[in-house]
């Protein structure tokens, strides 16, 4: 093919250099934003101006007033989070952004009558902008030219069946092109575009559904329901029925509300997102949603689309084979041209010179060929043949052929067209037996046929006379068997769907060991209804035949059985599907219309990357379990303390620096490094019911033991006449009891055991240790156990409570099991 850069075009060409200048300085440039992630400013302001950090911001006010500053360490942790999770999701942002400007689609705009591929910023008003199938309309505007040019708009209007354009007819952005070409004058750009920004809207910022943050945001609802009633009553508790100082009743208030707030839940769910970005952006895999991730983790059934996905784009012709009655049936016999070489050749060779001049002469009439007529154009290049084209037909997924009207050097005129075998044929055609046990080995074949109709004619396809098959082998990826062999061990199911003939795309499957790839089904037969379409998917892995409509049905009957879908896919003929589907993958080289529809684009074009992106989402859901486990342990046992404490009129246990210690060491430090591991395990949906079902029994149970802890050492230091210093050591025995528990529970969320998760286990515990036998660390958090007895018993009441929570945790495992 031509390079386009050197092809000059007279008819329209398009605005000078001078033009371009006049027009940029008036600012009529098309110049809205297509952004793959939020904004430098919305990222700041969503870590910032949270709720939680808005309770903890004014808790940490009120520490600051009635000191000391060592029980306002909590706010320091907050401020630590909220910058940790502006980092990693800038980090995120710039991999986005500099993969989005790798994978951007440049639209070929004609400047000087010279088509010049351009970012889509750098369009002005009145350029001329080429399509082709595939191409996404990226401005409003007005046609120019037009061959065969056919535009879905479906995404913008609902209306599925493609818009056949003639010059003049309008342009909407955020269609894009189906079949044939042509060009376009941009009309509207920029915010102008009302249809642009729809598109942007119905594409690019369609959200993924995340459990995960849907199930937080659920909990964080009722955590602040709970805490208002709570900070009442400690209030009243403390400074009333205690006496308390008022100082002090704030800062056992404080101290009582702030580990209520699972506030570094939130962070390291951001943090997994954007460091799971991160880590696929390496491999050239484009995110264009955050929740994605989550998204495919969770899937279990994908659709494959054979071309492209499974095969390489490009195929090779094998073999050209004239037709047994091509000879009496092809009036090209009777040309001067064909009874001179019929002189000199076996009458074979001369028709097989003849069909192949035709060949070329089809590859010539599309000027922007797909990856089968591209095979035909580099096996049968026109030449000097003297063939004209007088009218094309450009190829169309739906119709699964394309046509010309072509003259021959003496004159000779005929309407030729080339597509799939059984849609020209009818059904018992002879040679159908022959396509069908060449199809058989995996071999894709293409139907030359002469049409007794004109080409404008709706039943040209009609009585059509068969000349030749070429037979085109499809390149196999190479990394596609082991692919299909991973969502297999993963249980999850796969799915092949494409417009190719069923027999050749199962022979296809087979080759690549998918299971039931030996039972291909045949689209056109599949059932209408909704119901009964969806138990022959779940039956059939290999499906031949489909219509673009098709197969977005396909992914409809499928979700109504409660799968979660993820389609794949890189033509045109794939964009509905892809934009109905839970999850839609687009590879790098793709049209433009899949990519900005897609959540997850393969830049790399590589169908192996696929496992990579479910084992990260796998990661992220599977280590945030873990961790909003420990987090809302937290919750709980924070709640019951502070009924308890309400209810029986007793001091608060703790200062704000007893739990920030505890929290540090039994949640923050673990939890991020348990957020971030690795982590195979599949995705299971009821997220908020999962991690409930053990964050309130350990709640409970954690809560519990420690206030009875709290309550031995008040009678045991009452007896022992400690005179005033009493809080304290009770304080220092209830903290040591909550501590142990909490690591307890750490311990069993750090299963299954690795050395370094057995080493984050044992240098928290180390760490709590080094805060006991360290004086001046004693005085800053205020700790110092007195004596041996009452140690020692908290040190059996949290055995205890261990031993509970071991127990509890299997009965859950299974009484309610996930």
């Amino acid at each position: 093919m031509s390079d386009p850069s050197q092809i000059v075009t007279t008819a329209h060409p398009g605005l000078s250099a001078a033009e371009v200048a006049e027009r940029v300085a008036r600012g009529e440039v098309n110049d809205v934003p297509v952004r793959s992630s939020r904004s430098t400013k919305e990222i700041v302001r969503a870590n910032v101006f949270t709720r939680f950090n808005a309770i903890i911001g004014v808790l940490f006010l009120i520490i600051l007033a009635v000191g000391p500053l060592q029980d306002g360490l909590f706010g320091f942790v907050i401020i630590a989070n909220t910058a940790i999770g502006i980092f990693q999701e800038l980090r995120a942002k710039k991999t986005l952004d500099s993969l989005a400007v790798i994978g951007e689609a440049k639209p070929v705009v004609r400047r000087d009558g010279v088509p010049v591929p351009l970012p889509t910023g750098s369009i002005v008003l009145g350029d001329v902008i080429e399509l082709g199938p595939g191409d996404k309309c990226v401005v409003d505007g007005e046609v120019a030219e037009a061959d065969g040019l056919e535009i879905d708009e479906s995404l913008l209007t609902g209306e599925a069946d493609p818009v056949l354009k003639k010059p003049g007819d309008p342009v909407m952005s955020g269609s894009f092109v189906v079949a044939g070409g042509g060009a376009f004058t941009a009309t509207k750009v920029g915010r102008e575009a009302y249809a642009a920004q729809l598109a942007e809207e119905a594409t690019r910022f369609t959200l993924v559904h995340s459990e995960l943050r849907t199930g937080i945001s659920t909990i964080l609802k009722y955590v602040t329901w709970l805490m208002l009633p709570a900070a009442l009553g400690l209030v009243v508790s403390q400074l009333v029925v205690q006496g308390h100082d008022w100082r002090e009743a704030v800062r056992r208030m404080v101290a009582g509300i702030v580990p209520m707030v699972p506030e570094g839940l939130v962070l390291l769910t951001s943090v997994a997102f954007a460091i799971g970005v991160i880590r696929l952006g390496r491999k050239q895999c484009l995110v264009q949603e955050l929740p994605a991730i989550e998204g495919l983790a969770r899937v279990d059934v994908v659709c494959l689309d054979k071309t492209g996905t499974l095969t390489e784009g490009g195929m090779d012709v094998s073999e050209l084979r004239v037709l047994a009655g091509a000879q009496e049936t092809t009036e090209a016999q009777e040309t001067a041209e064909f009874q001179e070489s019929a002189e000199i050749q076996e009458p074979a060779e001369a028709r097989e010179s003849y069909v192949r001049q035709v060949l070329g002469a089809l590859g010539e009439s599309d000027p922007r060929p797909n990856a089968s007529l591209q095979a035909i154009v580099d096996a049968y290049p026109d030449g000097k043949s003297g063939w004209r084209c007088a009218e094309a037909l450009p190829f169309s997924s739906a119709r699964k052929y394309s046509g010309a009207s072509l003259h021959g050097p003496d004159g000779e005129s005929g309407t030729w067209l080339l597509g799939a075998p059984d849609v020209l044929l009818p059904a018992g055609d002879p040679a159908l037996t022959e396509v069908d046990g060449l199809n058989a080995q995996g071999l894709r074949v293409l139907l030359l046929a002469r049409a007794a109709r004109e080409l404008d004619d709706p039943r040209v396809a009609e009585d059509v006379r068969p000349t030749a098959l070429v037979v085109l082998e499809q390149r196999l990826r190479s990394d596609a068997a082991e692919t299909l062999r991973y969502f297999a061990e993963q249980n999850v199911s796969a799915k092949v769907i494409s417009g190719d003939n069923a027999v050749s795309v199962g022979a296809v499957a087979a080759k690549l060991a998918l299971a039931g790839a030996e039972a291909p089904v045949d689209a056109r037969k599949l059932p209408r209804e909704r119901e009964e379409m969806a138990a022959a998917l779940d039956r059939g892995a290999v499906f031949g035949r489909v219509s673009p409509q098709q197969k977005r049905d396909m992914v409809g009957a499928l979700q109504s059985r409660g799968h979660t879908v993820a389609m794949t896919g890189d033509g045109v003929n794939d964009v509905l599907a892809l934009k109905d589907a839970d999850i839609g993958v687009s590879m790098g080289s793709g049209s433009e219309a899949t990519r900005a529809v897609a959540q997850i684009v393969l830049l790399n074009n590589s169908f192996a990357t696929l496992p990579s992106v479910v084992a990260e989402g796998r990661r992220v859901i599977g280590n945030i379990t873990r961790v909003a486990t420990l987090f809302l342990t937290k919750t709980v046992y924070s709640v019951l303390l502070a009924v308890l404490v309400v209810c029986t009129r007793v001091s608060y246990p703790f200062l704000p620096r007893h739990l920030t210690l505890l929290s540090t060491l039994t949640i923050g430090v673990p939890a991020f490094f348990l957020a971030l591991a690795p982590n195979k395990e599949r995705a299971r949906p009821h997220f908020v019911r999962r991690v409930m079902r053990y964050a309130i029994p350990s709640g409970l149970i954690a809560g519990a033991a420690t206030f009875a802890a709290y309550l031995l050492a008040r009678a045991h230091y009452a007896d022992a006449g400690l005179g005033t210093d009493t809080l304290g050591a009770e304080t220092s025995a209830a903290t040591l009891t909550l501590f142990l528990i909490s690591l307890w529970v750490l311990a069993i969320i750090a299963r299954p055991y690795t050395w370094w998760r057995v080493a984050l286990v044992a240098a928290m515990g180390a760490g709590f240790v080094v805060v006991l036998v360290v004086p001046w660390l004693q005085r800053f958090f205020a700790l110092k156990l007195i004596g041996a007895t009452m140690p020692w018993t908290a040190v059996a009441i949290a055995v205890a409570a261990g031993v509970a929570l071991e127990l509890t945790w299997r009965w859950v495992s299974r009484r309610f099991p996930a």
